[in-house]
């Protein structure tokens, strides 16, 4: 009878009873089920935590990105700071005295409304397009990386692109007396038209009606009525000119997103390294007492790096693809802006990048790239760091 009662507590104890057994299976895939990436409540955290993610790096690096588009749009009256090594401090210094430091963050509304989704959709797109490229650790591969960072950022752009174009629009301004409001800056985006193009067509089909015969008449008519007619259906204002400089931006985003994640991720496994995982990775959390209660990260999970070791990761993908993708970063301002400091109508890339060429040659394409440097290091740092710290306090 004792050794009996004896064996009944060492299978309680070890676990090896069948219902204690079953629970423990059962807890098993209950925690696995709550970290499936499919599901739509690790969508909706992981948009949460990058939408944070964008406004808090976005919100460290406002005054910079103010002075940066004014560089990069050649604004006349920022012009004579761009070639000295103290132009940010200085022209942050007279934009200070002039407007205060709501002059600074001038746009910086539009570019939270802007940054939430943005960020949202390129950190949740990131997570399940990797999910479907990347299945397992054999096909963690450099190039994969690249195309999942690659299509999140293509379709986070697409689908928050017009307010990039307003907050631009609205860091431009820098006329105290001329102030904009972010409806009326929509509105005239909205309304700006190319200017008249002359109407050639018509003064050689009048003049070929004057001395042609009647077949010729008509074919001229015709010919004018075509020409019209392509002219008309041609979108020349309203919604399209929210997406002036789309194409240079879909080019860049694809060097600057997809080498923003792969180097990312490249220096985690970098800082992970058993040789110094000790120094830069935080220690495994306690078991939680009830497994049901919140939802466990995935064993195969990395570890999560410090606080120093993730914003060195990302500071390190922060220079990697702001250097990548650049010059077509200045392609696209120059774009936005074009109805604000020409006679108004759309430039097209290849328009653009020649006026850059032949304005300022090979270093035009690099201008604001010192301060582009400063900002983007430390904002894409700030990104990746509250990210990663909001998924870990969202449980994912």
């Amino acid at each position: 009878m004792e050794t009996r009662a004896e064996s009944r507590d060492r299978s309680k104890s070890t676990g090896f009873d069948g219902r204690n057994e079953e629970s423990v299976a059962q807890k098993r895939a209950g925690s696995q089920k709550k970290f499936d990436k499919q599901s739509l409540d690790y969508v909706l955290r992981s948009g949460l935590a990058g939408g944070l993610a964008g406004c808090a790096a976005k919100t460290v690096v406002g005054p910079l990105d103010r002075v940066k588009i004014l560089f990069q749009a050649s604004n006349p009256q920022f012009a004579k700071y761009t070639g000295s090594w103290f132009g940010v401090v200085t022209a942050m210094r007279d934009i200070n005295r002039q407007d205060g430091m709501r002059g600074l963050f001038r746009g910086h509304s539009a570019t939270l409304l802007r940054i939430f989704p943005y960020a949202a959709i390129k950190f949740l797109a990131y997570e399940q397009i990797r999910a479907v490229v990347i299945k397992d650790k054999s096909q963690e591969t450099p190039f994969r990386r690249l195309i999942s960072g690659s299509l999140a950022g293509i379709t986070s752009v697409f689908f928050t692109y017009p307010l990039e174009v307003i907050r631009v629009r609205l860091a431009f301004e820098t006329k105290r007396d001329a102030r904009s409001s972010l409806t009326s800056i929509c509105k005239q985006i909205y309304h700006e038209h190319p200017p008249a193009a002359p109407h050639s067509t018509s003064s050689s089909s009048s003049s070929l009606a004057s001395t042609a015969t009647t077949p010729l008449r008509a074919a001229a008519s015709a010919l004018a009525s075509t020409a019209s007619s392509v002219e008309t259906v041609t979108p020349r204002a309203g919604l399209a000119n929210f997406y002036r400089g789309f194409s240079p931006t879909l080019w860049g985003m694809l060097p600057y997103a997809g080498m923003s994640f792969l180097t990312h991720d490249t220096a985690g496994d970098w800082l992970r390294h058993p040789r110094i995982a000790a120094y830069t990775t935080l220690p495994p959390p306690p078991p939680s007492p009830s497994p049901s209660s919140s939802p466990s990260p995935s064993p195969s999970k990395p570890p999560p790096l410090r606080s120093w070791a993730e914003l060195l990761s990302g500071g390190i993908a922060g220079l990697v693809s702001q250097t990548a993708s650049y010059p077509l970063e200045v392609i696209r301002r120059r774009m936005q802006v074009g109805g604000a400091v020409g006679d108004g109508h759309r430039l097209g890339m290849g328009e653009t990048t020649r006026r850059i060429w032949m304005e300022r040659g090979f270093r035009g394409f690099w201008v604001g790239l010192v301060i582009g440097y400063i900002k983007v290091v430390p904002m894409v740092a700030v990104s990746f760091y509250v990210y990663e710290r909001a998924k870990l306090g969202l449980g994912i």
